[in-house]
């Protein structure tokens, strides 16, 4: 587990292939002419790409905490054929956007121990601890963790520095893939070379670009240029094909292009053109007072991942150069601690039996006044408790009469309502339909009313009249003029031939 930088007054990054120091306090960063070591200060460094091998590694969910490195090397050493003589260095972060019912998958970085004794020989020489190194890639999490990128979508960085070129993919502001690229600034130089088939210093490639971007002035220079450029996309465009079939990419939302030499103007929109994707300049404004030379994005970045809590960057650290722990944590320091403590307590024993014996006296006079006082409180509670318990035994009992009265209070009221307010209001839509039937010149034989609940109400009519066009006019009156306050319904009508009229049962039923 890194430690967190919060500990330290200052942080220092290192860029190892260049030897090139930075210091930040706060917000203010300058660039370090004579590296020292200092314990207050957080030493981080890098990783270049090419520098360790990647790859997502998958082992079984059931793998307790404790035993996943062990499963992780094993199945490393077994799918990636490396060489068993070797111990590698190996570190891994959890891929969040790969699972399945049975297995949990890992990024998994391999370093080469004599890769990290070359890079870091001189860095160790000159400052004497790292505290994190880190692979470049993972670098890129402090972007979203800071919220100078918002999006959650799937982004590309292509980054160029002299002796590496690196495409690194985050989805969901999560590390996808990384590659290194063939096309180092010091390749694009040795390869410009060899197009314009004359010799030019490193140097002034590097100025020429940093100055007028991908469109130079020298007109025959230019076309080279953009054949180099040419050349350095179509393999950058092979790349993401990869990437894109092997992670089952659909869509790419942006892609961010930097380099150690800032921007290059018109690289951008070079990028988009060729790539067909939406590209910007690596420019972000990270709210860094600088003094002197401005340090380039990856420097920056660094800054900005050692000031992330531990718990919110990614745990992969390659250091092998740990600082010594404080004097305290150390074996021979709590050997010396310790001696000093006992001869300090065989000294000190009888002068503290006698003042423990002096206090434990003192503390049980002192506990003895208490227990009188509070005995006596708690015989007086007890005292009122039973009285008040008696009390409200008294109240429960005047309460429950008084609720039996009040219901049969309410009972009887309840009736009078129903008499007062259903029945007048039966006999008057009783009224209303005796109008409609006379209207029509229709008879009541039967009438019956039915209330199943409060909200089903309903009369069934059993009507007589001479004429069957009378009945069906009366329905067709009732449903077009009180259909509002009723559902009508006449199931048939039959035809008494002894009594010459025709009969019918309707049916009201309140809405």
């Amino acid at each position: 587990m890194s430690q967190s930088s919060n500990l330290f007054s200052s942080i220092i990054s290192v860029n190892p292939y260049r030897n090139i120091y930075f210091t930040s306090s706060g917000q203010h960063i300058a660039e370090e002419k004579k590296p020292l070591f200092s314990k207050t200060q957080y030493a981080i460094s890098f990783i270049n790409t090419k520098s360790f091998i990647t790859a997502m590694v998958g082992v079984s969910k059931n793998i307790p905490e404790e035993d996943l490195y062990d499963a992780l090397e094993n199945k490393v050493y077994d799918e990636l054929a490396l060489d068993m003589a070797v111990e590698y260095k190996i570190q891994f972060i959890e891929a969040t956007h790969a699972t399945d019912d049975s297995d949990k998958y890992y990024h998994v970085f391999i370093v080469d121990p004599i890769t990290l004794e070359e890079d870091f020989k001189g860095v160790v020489e000159q400052i004497n601890y790292l505290d994190q190194i880190v692979p470049i890639p993972l670098l890129f999490q402090a972007l979203y963790k800071r919220e100078l990128i918002h999006d959650t979508g799937l982004h590309i960085f292509i980054y160029f520095q002299e002796n590496d070129a690196s495409l690194t993919i985050y989805d969901d502001q999560n590390f996808l893939y990384t590659k290194s690229l063939k096309y180092s600034f010091r390749q694009m130089h040795e390869r410009f070379v060899e197009l314009i088939g004359e010799q030019i210093g490193y140097e002034q490639f590097l100025a020429s670009i940093s100055e007028n971007g991908i469109g130079l002035p020298n007109p025959e220079y230019q076309k080279y240029l953009i054949k180099l450029f040419g050349e350095l996309f179509l393999h950058i465009n092979d790349v993401l094909t990869y990437a894109k079939r092997a992670f089952e990419i659909e869509s790419v939302d942006h892609v961010y292009i930097g380099s150690l030499i800032g921007s290059i103007t018109g690289l951008d929109e070079y990028a988009q053109t060729y790539l067909g994707l939406p590209s910007s300049l690596f420019d972000f404004n990270y709210g860094f007072t600088v003094e002197g030379n401005r340090p380039d994005q990856i420097h920056a970045l660094m800054h900005l991942f050692a000031q992330l809590d531990a718990t919110e960057r990614y745990n992969c650290n390659f250091t092998e150069y740990h600082r010594p722990p404080p004097f305290v944590k150390r074996q021979s320091g709590k050997i010396i601690m310790l001696t000093a403590a006992s001869l300090v307590g065989a000294m000190l024993y009888p002068v503290t039996y006698w003042t423990l014996q002096y206090t434990e006296d003192m503390h049980f006079n002192i506990l003895s006044n208490e227990y009188r006082e509070l005995h006596n409180q708690k015989v007086e509670r007890e005292a009122l408790i039973n009285i008040k318990l008696a009390d409200q035994k008294r109240y429960e009992t005047l309460y429950n009469d008084e609720l039996q009265e009040y219901q049969k209070s309410k009972n009887t009221l309840l009736k009078i309502h129903d008499v007062k307010v259903n029945y007048p209001m039966k006999a008057k839509q009783l009224a209303y339909f005796t109008n409609d039937f006379n209207r029509y010149d229709v008879n009541i034989k039967e009438i019956s009313y039915q209330e199943p609940s409060v909200t089903q109400r309903s009369f069934l009519f059993t009507l007589v009249a001479k004429d069957d066009k009378q009945l069906t006019d009366l329905l067709k009156y009732l449903t077009t003029n009180r259909s509002k306050s009723y559902d009508f319904s006449m199931d048939k009508i039959t035809f008494a031939e002894k009594e010459a009229l025709y009969t019918s049962e309707l049916k009201a039923v309140l809405r």
